[in-house]
């Protein structure tokens, strides 16, 4: 598949041409399932002339149909773009495509999603990840130029690394959330998932910036980043490391000494129990999501069932949420009720600015965190049966949106199965520049 840089230099005609191609190939491919028009046996939805760019299923393109993969929003289309969008159209460049996710991005698989699981095109037993893994999985599998995902705990970084691509999170407040269904308001931000870092550069430049719409977007100088050569201080996270699957930590490690050899300086920190992490993010994360879905009632929004009564029709309508997210809402809602607040929501949000402050302290003598996006590669699909065995493949990737930092996950080796390993590079608040400078090191040192 062509760049993101290349296809910016494409005309009208040429351009017109590269979409019956995709759309072709996603017709030829429709068993990966990385969009949901692959599902429909449809052609890709298509917003303006422009470069195409694969969107996630819960950011708003007028006149789509937005679903966030739930039965319970079949049928809604979108009277409106979100900020992220209208900026991609200022750029030339063309929404294209709905991509396949986790029902209301809560999951690591994108098998939770109402239309059906998407596979992993570089070994379709596997999974892509979650819950941007149509996005993942279309610019793996050679069928979008670049894509647009959301990350609230991982879910671009985590598919990125999966399917060998490259996934970026912005620092919070750096791109609009205006347009972006929530899942959880604190906690999630778009960002791209590319071919490459360079084209990650080049997609995030186009989609940041403050926008008055969006209450949390940060209203500070912006200016395009542009790569810089030069020397960077380095963090490397040795319990993390040392933690992870035998295979990930010696390619991580291998990696860190090129870095090394290439002028970089390394420097060793540990960060806390990884454990206590994932406890505060899914106590914030499912508290905002029980908060968010709440409007999902049929009334205010979603596909309505109609019952004998109010109550039946309440009950019937919100039976269309899958598992996966009615057991977010009830522990969402657990954490948020009298008598348990104080215990669980607010002591993790007092972790939650301990976790903060033990990032700003490490990168107040780096510019960079250095450590693994997952425990593990790819896995098979049905491997993972408990849910909290499920929620541990986010072990690194969690606390990053809980501190709002910007960070890029980066593929850097192959496994004995021949999938792919990544890891992920983590910056200051606002400085995606350390960030990008950072993956293109990672990036040319292991070409």
């Amino acid at each position: 598949m062509i760049t993101l840089k290349e296809a910016l230099k494409l005309d009208k005609s040429d351009l017109a041409d590269l979409k019956k191609d995709i759309n072709a190939k996603a017709k030829e491919k429709k068993e990966i399932g990385a969009y949901i028009e692959q599902f429909n046996d449809t052609d890709l939805s298509e917003s303006g002339e422009g470069v195409p760019i694969a969107i996630k299923d819960n950011i708003n393109v007028k006149d789509w149909e937005l679903t966030c993969s739930s039965k319970i929003l079949k049928g809604y289309i979108s009277p409106y773009n979100a900020t992220a969008i209208e900026n991609l159209l200022k750029a030339g460049l063309s929404p294209f495509g709905r991509t396949n996710m986790d029902e209301f991005a809560m999951g690591s698989t994108t098998a939770t999603s109402q239309y059906g699981k998407t596979l992993n095109p570089l070994d379709t037993s596997k999974v892509p990840g979650g819950s941007s893994g149509g996005s993942a999985a279309a610019v793996a599998a050679g069928l979008a130029v670049a894509a647009l995902g959301s990350d609230t705990g991982g879910s671009i970084r985590q598919p990125a690394a999966f399917c060998g691509v490259v996934g970026m999170k912005p620092t919070y407040g750096r791109v609009s959330r205006y347009g972006l269904a929530a899942y959880s308001s604190s906690l999630d931000q778009i960002g791209p998932i590319t071919q490459n870092v360079e084209d990650a550069k080049i997609l995030y430049n186009i989609i940041a910036g403050y926008d008055k719409k969006d209450s949390t977007s940060a209203n500070i100088d912006y200016s395009a980043i542009e790569f810089s050569d030069r020397k960077l201080k380095i963090a490397v996270i040795d319990n993390y490391i040392n933690e992870a699957n035998p295979e990930i930590r010696d390619a991580i490690l291998n990696t860190i000494k090129e870095l090394e050899n290439a002028g970089h300086e390394i420097i060793h920190k540990e960060l806390m129990n990884n454990k206590i992490d994932i406890a505060t993010y899914y106590i914030v994360a499912t508290a905002e999501a029980s908060s968010n879905l709440s409007r999902y009632d049929g009334m205010r929004y979603g596909n309505r069932i109609e019952g004998k009564d109010l109550k039946e029709t309440y009950e019937l309508t919100r039976a269309q949420f899958g598992e996966e997210v009615k057991r977010r809402i009830m522990l969402g809602t657990f954490v948020l009720s009298s008598g348990y607040y104080d215990a669980y929501y607010l002591k993790a949000q007092k972790v939650r600015h301990l976790i903060k402050e033990e990032y700003d302290k490490i990168l107040s003598e780096a510019d960079l965190i250095l450590m693994p996006v997952t425990p593990t590669t790819a896995f098979e699909f049905g491997a993972k049966k408990d849910p909290l065995e499920m929620y541990l493949e986010d072990i690194y990737t969690v606390s990053v949106n809980l501190a709002g930092n910007p960070a890029i996950s980066v593929p850097i080796a192959k496994d004995s199965n021949n999938m792919p390993i990544s890891l992920q590079l983590i910056g200051k608040h606002f400085d995606e520049q350390s960030v990008f400078d950072g993956g293109k090191v990672v990036e040319d040192i292991v070409k």
